[in-house]
């Protein structure tokens, strides 16, 4: 049984109003200043901000432009850091946590002028985000968080209760959870497609259907190896992320793809929606393996996302998984169809942080672990300062690569048994809160 005789089409909803398309065919240049491999968030703005500083740039992607994860994500710009305040100050020292919060912080308000400053026609919303806490024990500890987010970045951040929380998310499944108001919506294939569209225009060569080789260092920089002809640059830029291949597998030892997969209902009556999402926020829950969902861009449906433990093909069983949650959370919607299906790879490493570095002369900016919207853009950016040698601009997510997975070559073998390890920590942590 196929996902399509559940949803109505297993493409992403966003490319309905952004298709992903091929570029026209162009001949490799013999020789840039930077080659740049992954065309999605990350590569075209470090792409174009290297072009604007006057760089002569060639961007190679295996696929069409943002075919990959950056049209095919749910467009909320959480900037997640997925450890802990004490979890970062444990690994990297108090002065080193600090400064990776505060640039997290940094990274969504340069999102926000980007988007702003540059005129990009992508649907942004600044709608906040309410997150949900399953039980009064999670609720306490998120009150704490979002007060001491609120005290120490000074970011607009409050509780929640359970008595209140209809006037934020039609649903009594939480008890009561927390809301930050720097965190908004986007159409994120659109926001690809006007990054694209700068880029070009600022003189970037951008190849469709390119795929990397290989890459050997020479005597003037790098030489690149693509399905199209070889290209030299004096400076490699590798952007890939969960769409990583063979063609660089010390890269590929060390991230993990993992399928995230989103619904879409059909259209919704106006006063369902109402209802159901009366501040039209972005939402998110306190599980480990915890759903994420917004109302569309323009408020007629709702679309719900959450990991997917399939390795194949395109199963029914994540889509029905998916359908059930959505049910659980809006009883309502037992009848509505799904209208959509589909699935991305996000990048996930055992560090857990988005990451800049080194490694035999190239320069990675990679492992974005689920919050690319934010993530991508930013890291890219300051991947380009660094390609300029602005040490001004240097990144708190600068500094040494993520550690080797053993036993691993790239084939996530053991992500259907971990997908079940978690589903298993949250049916036990729902069991024992406090409903």
């Amino acid at each position: 049984m196929q996902s399509s005789r559940i949803a109505e089409k297993s493409t992403p909803y966003w490319w309905e109003a952004a298709p992903v398309q091929p570029l026209p065919e162009q001949p490799l240049a013999k020789q840039v200043d930077v080659v740049i491999v992954g065309a999605g968030y990350a590569g075209l703005t470090a792409g174009l901000m290297l072009a604007r500083a006057g760089r002569s740039v060639a961007v190679l992607d295996k696929m069409n432009p943002g075919e990959g994860a950056s049209s095919r994500n749910g467009g909320i710009t959480s900037g997640n850091i997925r450890l802990s305040y004490a979890e970062l100050v444990r690994k990297y020292g108090e002065e080193h946590a600090n400064a990776i919060e505060a640039e997290g912080k940094a990274a969504r308000e340069f999102i926000y002028e980007f988007i702003r400053t540059e005129g990009l026609d992508c649907d942004f919303n600044l709608t906040g985000r309410f997150y949900g806490a399953i039980g009064k024990e999670q609720y306490e500890t998120m009150a704490r968080s979002a007060e001491k987010l609120q005290k120490t970045l000074g970011v607009e951040s409050y509780a929640v209760p359970h008595a209140e929380q209809r006037q934020y998310l039609g649903t009594d499944y939480y008890r009561g959870g927390t809301v930050r108001m720097d965190i908004g919506g986007l159409h994120p294939a659109k926001y690809h497609a006007e990054i694209l569209r700068i880029t070009l225009a600022a003189g970037v060569t951008v190849h469709s259907d390119t795929a990397v080789k290989s890459i050997t260092k020479d005597a003037t920089g790098f030489r690149v190896e693509t399905a199209a002809g070889t290209i030299t640059g004096r400076q490699v830029l590798i952007c890939t992320n969960g769409y990583t291949d063979d063609s660089d597998p010390w890269l590929r030892r060390r991230l993990v793809p993992v399928r995230s997969r989103i619904i879409a209902t059909e259209e919704l009556p106006a006063e369902l929606m109402a209802k159901l999402m009366p501040r039209r926020m972005m939402c998110g829950e306190s599980k480990v393996l915890g759903y994420y969902y917004r109302p569309s861009p323009d408020g007629k449906r709702i679309l719900l996302g959450g990991r997917d433990g399939s390795q194949s093909g395109d199963p029914a069983a994540p889509t029905v998984m998916l359908r059930n949650g959505l049910i659980n959370l809006f009883p309502e919607l037992a009848d509505v169809k799904i209208s959509h299906s589909w699935f991305g790879n996000v990048a996930m490493h055992r560090d857990m942080l988005p990451r800049i570095f080194e490694h035999n002369g190239l320069t990675y900016a990679t492992g974005f672990c689920g919050s690319g919207v934010v993530w991508a853009p930013w890291i890219g950016s300051r991947a380009a300062h660094k390609l300029l040698g602005d040490d001004e601009q240097k990144s708190a997510f600068d500094f040494r690569p993520m550690s080797f997975i053993p036993l691993y070559a790239g084939r996530p073998y053991f992500m259907p048994a971990f997908i079940q390890v978690y589903r298993m920590q949250d049916r036990i942590a729902l069991a024992r809160a406090t409903r």
